[in-house]
């Protein structure tokens, strides 16, 4: 197994592409500390999910935007398992699509509360006990949209690009140190909420050069690489995770 003896910890971890990442790290061998704020219950569900298929894994409640609940939770992560090798940072909430008309300044702020204030918190809140482990690696969820950018996803697009923006220069910043920090891309990937039987589903599936629509897992399979010791000299990467389809935007 990829992460056998490593502690990460997942933000957003009890819904959609979070719980998928959990479970794949989880089945890699990692223990996991699955970070949630309104999903106590959700989480609680992956946790038991995991430690049925003989895994290990945690739920720890904590609104990332704040940085005391971060650290407290870094915390008890470290008091609970020993200590911290990764972060994935994956979490965010409120409005994601808009045009400026529809949006307002909340929820611009909020996408950067996500983006860049909650990235902030986790990475100082850890990075002691990953320099105590020898280093570790971040992970941040990102978006193909980085590329496409299309009308309509500015909201969304305040947050990621700052998420993109910190992840390269965390990545100097942090690299001696043997902090890793590097980036996945989703594009439309299949989870719970997604019926990939619908028509507007297979007609999306045809246009990527795969052909077929991505799940969920295959963003986990992302981090556990960037999370294992196979990417050990990989640093500030910008992983799309996309069927191929920002390569027919020349992104």
């Amino acid at each position: 197994m990829l992460l056998s003896g490593k502690v990460v910890l997942v933000t957003g971890g009890g819904r959609g592409i979070g719980a998928a990442i959990c479970r794949v790290l989880a089945r890699e061998g990692a223990a996991v500390a699955v970070n949630c704020n309104a999903s106590r219950e959700k989480a609680e569900a992956v946790v038991r999910e995991i430690e049925a298929a003989g895994g290990r894994a945690q739920p720890f409640a904590a609104d990332v935007r704040d940085p005391e609940a971060v650290r407290m939770m870094v915390g008890r992560i470290v008091e609970a398992f020993g200590r911290l090798d990764g972060v994935v940072n994956n979490a965010i909430g409120g409005r994601q699509y808009g045009s400026i008309d529809e949006a307002d300044f909340g929820d611009y702020a909020n996408a950067f509360d996500y983006g860049c204030k909650a990235v902030l918190n986790t990475v100082m809140a850890a990075r002691p006990a990953m320099k105590e482990a020898g280093g570790g690696r971040v992970v941040n969820i990102v978006t193909e949209l980085w590329n496409l950018a299309p009308a309509g996803w500015s909201v969304y697009m305040a947050g990621k690009g700052a998420m993109v923006g910190l992840s390269r220069s965390l990545a100097c910043e942090l690299g001696p140190e043997g902090i890793n920090v590097n980036m996945v891309a989703p594009g439309w990937m299949a989870d719970e909420k997604v019926d990939t039987a619908s028509e507007s589903s297979r007609e999306f599936a045809r246009t990527l050069p795969l052909r077929r629509q991505g799940s969920a897992e295959e963003i986990g399979k992302a981090c556990a690489f960037f999370m294992s010791d196979l990417a050990s000299f990989v640093t500030g990467a910008y992983l799309p995770v996309c069927g191929g389809r920002i390569t027919q935007m020349g992104g």
